[in-house]
This record gives C-alpha cells, sequence and structure tokens, in this order.
C-alpha cells in the first residue's frame, strides 16, 4: 500500500469526528481547542462535507470530492438535472426574478423608460386570466397567412417571415461575422425544421427513439386538437414525415463541427446556379436582406434536399407543418392547456422533469428572453462586485503567460507552427463581468397586456438589431452572453474570451478561497476557454479571427494522432446502457477541459513564486488545486436529460469532464500517487498530451 494510501486511511475516522465537531483546522492537530475556526472560515474553498471518505481518490476521484454530495442530493422537481452550474444558475434566477418584481412592483413607471417596459412584461407573463380569455385571437393574422399558403412559389418568401419571428422553417439564415473575414458582416444559411432535438430521434432504430416518435406523434396531436385543426392525426403523420425527410439530409453534430467543410462562400447568383429550384433573392429579401451579395452556406447539399422536397410535399401539408411549430414556438405564451401539453413533451417526457417551473419564473426567464441586457444592467449594478474583475484580470493573465510557455515546451510542434501559435495567443483579448455598450431596446414596444405580442416585437427588434450589422463594421464590442449567464465562452472570429458576472461566484469563483482551489476551479474554466482558441476547430483560426491553415502538415498529423486518442478514450464511457459520449462530437470541449486545467496548474505553480502551498485541512496545494476542478464538475441528471445530453450536446457529462481529464495528467498521479491498477490509471501510451 503506498505511503499516501496509509496516512489517507488513517486519517479518515478522524477527519470525519472533526468535521461534526466543526471546530479543528487540520486532522494532523487534535489538540486545537474547539473555538478554532471552521473550515469554511479558512478559505479552503472546497466543502468537505460532499466528500464520499470511503471511496480511495485513486479509484473514482468524482466520487471522492462529490460523493457525499451525489448521496444526499435530490434533483429539484422542476428541474432535469441538477449540479454546480445548476445550482448558480438557480441564484441567479432568484436575484433576477428579485430585481425584476421590485420593479413590477414600483408604480409609475415612465413610458418607454427600461422600467416601464421591464415591468409591463413581467406583468403581460403574469397575467394568466388574460391570456387564456384571449384563446389564439394573438395568433390569428399568422395563422391566416398560413392559411393563404395556395402555392409552392409562395413558401420561400413566407419562411423568411417565419425565421424574422423565430418560427421552425426548414432552412434559417443569420448575419454574422464572416468566418473567412473576420472583420465583416455576412448573411449565414444554415439548416433548420426539425421538432425533436437532432436527427438520430427519427432515423435510429433503437426502443427509446421508436417510443419518442411516437410520443411526438401524439403531442403533434394534442397541440393540433387543442387549435381545432381538422382530421389532426393526418396532419400529424403528415408533419413527422416531412421532419424525417428533413432528418435524413441533416448533417451530423460530427459534420456541423468542421469549420472548414461549413464555410461554403458563394454568391446570390452561384447559389442559384447550385441550387436553381429555389427563389433565393426573393427568399432573402423579404428578411431585409436585399443588400445580401454574398451568403455562407453551411450545409450546400442539405439546401438542394430542401429545394427538391418543396414541390414533393403537398401544400396542405406544408401548412400543418407550419400551424404546428407556429403554435409550438407561441405555446409558452398561450392558454394553459397550450403551455402545459408543450411542457409535457419536452420537458416531461424528453428531460423527465416532473414539474413545471413557477410562473414567476418563467415570467422572469421571459423578460431576459426578451430585454436579456437591460435585466443585466439592473443585476450588475446589484449584483458584480469590482474586485471581482481585478482578480479574474490577474487569474487570466497568469494563465496567458503559463500558456505562452507551454507552447514553447511543446515537443511535437514545429517552430513554423509554434510561431503562429504564440502570434494568436498574443492577440486574445479579454471581456470579464459585462459590456461596457449597452444594448439599445428603444425598438421594442411592451404592453402589460399583450404577452405575444411584446414577444414578437421583441423578437423583431432582434432581428433588426442583427439585419443591420449588414454592410456595417463589425463591432468587436458586441456580448452574446449576458451577464447573469452562468456560462463563459471563445469567439473564434473575435478571437476572445468571455466571462460573464454570474459565473464569477462559487464554487468556480471565490474571492475569499486560498489559491489552489481558484486555479482548480475557475482557473480550468479560463484555460478551457483559451484553449478552445487551439481546440480541432479553433485551431483553424488565426489570430485575426480568420479561417486560415497555419499549420505545417506534420504539425497537423500530430495534433490530430493525439486528438484521435482523446475520441477513443471519451467513446468508451457508456453514460447510460447503450449510450457511450460521442467523442467526435464532444472533441472540441474535451481538448479544451485537458488544456486548460493543464496550464491552470502551470499558472498556480508559477503564482506560488517558489514559494511552497501550504497544507489546508490535510490537503496539500496540488490536492486542492484538483478538489476545485471536481467539485465544479458535480452534477445529478435525470435519465432523459442525461440522453438528450449525449445525443446532442457537445459537453461530456460532468462525471467524465473529472475522470477522462484527470486520468490523463501527471501531476494528478503525483498528487494522489496513483499507480497501476488504480480506477484513475491509464497506461502511458493512452494518455493525452495536447496543449
Amino acid at each position: 500500500m503506498s505511503a499516501f494510501r496509509k496516512i489517507r486511511q488513517s486519517l479518515a475516522l478522524t477527519m470525519l469526528t472533526l468535521l461534526m465537531a466543526c471546530s479543528e483546522p487540520a486532522p494532523e492537530d487534535p489538540s486545537q481547542p474547539e473555538s478554532a475556526p471552521a473550515p469554511e472560515s479558512l478559505g479552503l474553498g472546497v466543502d468537505l462535507d460532499n466528500m464520499d471518505r470511503g471511496t480511495e481518490p485513486q479509484e473514482d476521484f468524482f466520487q471522492y470530492v462529490n460523493g457525499g454530495w451525489l448521496a444526499e442530493t435530490e434533483i429539484p422537481e422542476d428541474r432535469s438535472r441538477w449540479g454546480s452550474f445548476d445550482a448558480l444558475n438557480e441564484r441567479a434566477e432568484e436575484q433576477v426574478l428579485s430585481l425584476v418584481q421590485d420593479v413590477a412592483n414600483t408604480p409609475g413607471h415612465v413610458p418607454g423608460s427600461d422600467e416601464q417596459k421591464v415591468a409591463d412584461m413581467y406583468l403581460s407573463f403574469m397575467g394568466e386570466p388574460i391570456i387564456n380569455a384571449l384563446g389564439l385571437d394573438p395568433l390569428q393574422d399568422e395563422l391566416a397567412a398560413i392559411d393563404g399558403l395556395q402555392s409552392h412559389d409562395d413558401l420561400p418568401v413566407f419562411w423568411a417571415r417565419q425565421v424574422m419571428q423565430r418560427v421552425t422553417t426548414p432552412l434559417t439564415f443569420g448575419v454574422n461575422q464572416d468566418p473567412g473575414q473576420s472583420d465583416r458582416y455576412v448573411t449565414v444559411l444554415n439548416q433548420s425544421g426539425l421538432g425533436l432535438p437532432d436527427r438520430e430521434y427519427y432515423l435510429s432504430d433503437d426502443d427509446r427513439f421508436t417510443t419518442l416518435r411516437r410520443q411526438y406523434r401524439e403531442h403533434i396531436i394534442n397541440m393540433l386538437s387543442l387549435a381545432d385543426v381538422e382530421e389532426p392525426a393526418e396532419a400529424a403523420e403528415a408533419i413527422l414525415g416531412i421532419e424525417t425527410r428533413l432528418a435524413e439530409s441533416h448533417w451530423t453534430r460530427a459534420e456541423n463541427r468542421d469549420r472548414n467543410a461549413t464555410y461554403n462562400l458563394m454568391t446570390i447568383e452561384e447559389l442559384g446556379e447550385e441550387v436553381p429550384d429555389f427563389a433565393w433573392r426573393r427568399f432573402l429579401d423579404e428578411a431585409g436582406l436585399d443588400q445580401a451579395v454574398e451568403v455562407v452556406v453551411r450545409q450546400p447539399d442539405y439546401m438542394e434536399a430542401v429545394a427538391t422536397m418543396i414541390s414533393d410535399i403537398p401544400v396542405e401539408q406544408w401548412r400543418d407543418y407550419q400551424r404546428f411549430h407556429l403554435l409550438r414556438r407561441s405555446a409558452p405564451y398561450l392558454p394553459s392547456d397550450f403551455a402545459d401539453e408543450n411542457f409535457n413533451f419536452y420537458g416531461r417526457i424528453l428531460q423527465g422533469q416532473p414539474e413545471m417551473r413557477s410562473r414567476e419564473r418563467r415570467a422572469a426567464n421571459a423578460v431576459e428572453r426578451a430585454l436579456g441586457f437591460m435585466v443585466g444592467r439592473l443585476y450588475v449594478d446589484e449584483h458584480f462586485r469590482p474586485e471581482a474583475r481585478e482578480r479574474m484580470t490577474e487569474l487570466v493573465d497568469n494563465l496567458l503567460a503559463a500558456f505562452e510557455t507551454a507552447i514553447d515546451d511543446l515537443d511535437w510542434m514545429g517552430e513554423e507552427t509554434r510561431a503562429e501559435a504564440q502570434t494568436k495567443l498574443a492577440n486574445l483579448t479579454t471581456k470579464i463581468g459585462h459590456p461596457e455598450d449597452w444594448r439599445d431596446y428603444s425598438c421594442v414596444a411592451i404592453a402589460a397586456d399583450d404577452i405575444l405580442g411584446n414577444i414578437q416585437r421583441a423578437t423583431e427588434c432582434d432581428w433588426e438589431r442583427i439585419r443591420d450589422r449588414l454592410g456595417q463594421p463589425v463591432d468587436r464590442n458586441e456580448w452574446f452572453m449576458t451577464p447573469q449567464t452562468v456560462n463563459a465562452y471563445y469567439s473564434p472570429s473575435n478571437n476572445e474570451i468571455v466571462f460573464p458576472a454570474a459565473i464569477l461566484q462559487p464554487p468556480f469563483f471565490n474571492v475569499e478561497a486560498e489559491d489552489a482551489v481558484n486555479y482548480g476551479a475557475i482557473g480550468g474554466v479560463i484555460g478551457h476557454e483559451i484553449t478552445h482558441a487551439f481546440d480541432d476547430q479553433g485551431r483553424r483560426s488565426d489570430g485575426d479571427g480568420n479561417l486560415r491553415d497555419w499549420w505545417t502538415e506534420d504539425d497537423e498529423a500530430r495534433f490530430n494522432q493525439r486528438a484521435q486518442l482523446m475520441v477513443d478514450q471519451y467513446n468508451q464511457y457508456e453514460p447510460l446502457p447503450g449510450l457511450n459520449i460521442q467523442g467526435d462530437v464532444a472533441l472540441g470541449e474535451n481538448i479544451a477541459d485537458l488544456g486548460g486545467l493543464t496550464v491552470a496548474y502551470q499558472a498556480w505553480e508559477r503564482s506560488l513564486d517558489d514559494d511552497s502551498a501550504p497544507v489546508i485541512e490535510g490537503f496539500t496545494g496540488p490536492q486542492r488545486f484538483f478538489m476545485g476542478w471536481a467539485q465544479v464538475w458535480r452534477i445529478k441528471y435525470r435519465d432523459e436529460a442525461l440522453q438528450q445530453q449525449l445525443m446532442t450536446g457537445p459537453h461530456s457529462p460532468g462525471q467524465y469532464r473529472v475522470l477522462g481529464v484527470l486520468s490523463n495528467m501527471p501531476e494528478f498521479y503525483e498528487a494522489f500517487d496513483v499507480e497501476e491498477g488504480d480506477g484513475m490509471y491509464r497506461p502511458e501510451e493512452e494518455r493525452v498530451k495536447i496543449w
């Protein structure tokens, strides 16, 4: 038995006793008086009560750090999963709800002011008696437009209008930065059209998906019946048939990750030659994109398939299809029968969520969807601590310095590619907390008795903002997440990492905690976002954010060989019987996890400045670092939600973001004395080291 294991076993009972007393600073010193501070006051940053002392860290580190929490925690009835992200998101939601309710309960707002819009948006969702009394009246114009579809030639113009209202159609568009020329905006065409989460839900012969398709058909029938559509069962069969044909032509999740394959820049004339059976000019002009000269077509052969399908399918079936998707888009804002039916399928059946969120929570979420950055200003004023930005800036700077050294130390990368990588890293920019320039919502009119109209007007306003980008300079100050969002992101076209205010809280970021845990938690998240600039897809852009092949053939081959090791590793994980992680779909996130935590560890070591990290509560600095990472990813799923995560999500489930990453890191092996035969052990030739 290793020395570490003997020490840990001898301390286990003593530690449990001391934790129950909440009086001892460390297990090695039982002579401390009962008045000594509790672990939390020492700034440990790890909740020791969440641990499972009966599991050895070398066997299952996720269980070791989180097993107590897993045993005691029940997923809330109105949630499909529960973990660190969800708990922090719950806190942010509570804070937002309180802010919104305070505004809504204050009388006398000036018409057109931010306060009036926030208040009346909330009140309009809370006005359930008004919503129920109105029935489908707010949709009559749109339903009449569907009834007015008389020929296949009507569909392109109609679909353009629907896309602007965020109603599902077989294809969609937007205006984004040009991946190949990041200093300009370009129109982008993308596949769409499905009511189920992914193409495999339509195509898989697995019994669970056969059952889901039957339940989806029943859901369509129920929605159409509520709307008094004639022969709803026949219509449902036609809708499912249309979506199945679309799914057959959809690119897979893995194919859609390929930034080179999905970058097909062509003029409108060239698109018309490639796909002649669709009125592209009319389609784009109806959306106000008459300035568009070029488009990026992400899935060219899919567009060909849709153009062929149009005339194959009777117009009356297209009407049924669009009627259902209009109801699906609108259901949360329609009478309770529609909202309940929508939740029953998309919440209870697809996600396993027993209960709908409270009306108050859903109302606050509706305010955020319509007026997100307006709410964000309220959130920042009330809840963002300036010192968090200062500490984060320091951490980011240290991570960037460590990544620079890591690139120089790579033994598999040649000098030509290395120089390009360093240039890209040097050009990386950072945003922390909140935008300096807040989004303008002056084009949105909000009424206290018109929830669906409010949603429609907010959607139209947002489309105008997106549409008006075309021909304008790129706004590199724009944020793509609100400050109250518990998340972070990397933008390839801007070559930037962004950390909204809401994630800068424990367990991700604790101003009061000591450095090892912070570097393992938020440091790992920072490193994750930096590494996205160099994952299997992020690496395809250069330091200016442009798609460009800056790799030598030999370096690319060496990178791909290492990446394939990671694909193979994660393909072996089977979170649900018969459902494995899709290693190629999750590759970018898994590379970012491993590279990010590796560089975070190096940055933490640099921060020690040659000093030794103290032992706190019996744990060394390296051990606390990895505990910080592991507690961030604690999570429990309902089976239905986990199934959807595995089928559609790019992220590995939380358990494997711990086990998969740490089993590749020699620093973890050293910190916990991992040996061959241990559950966390991987043979050296199978361990992945990229960044």
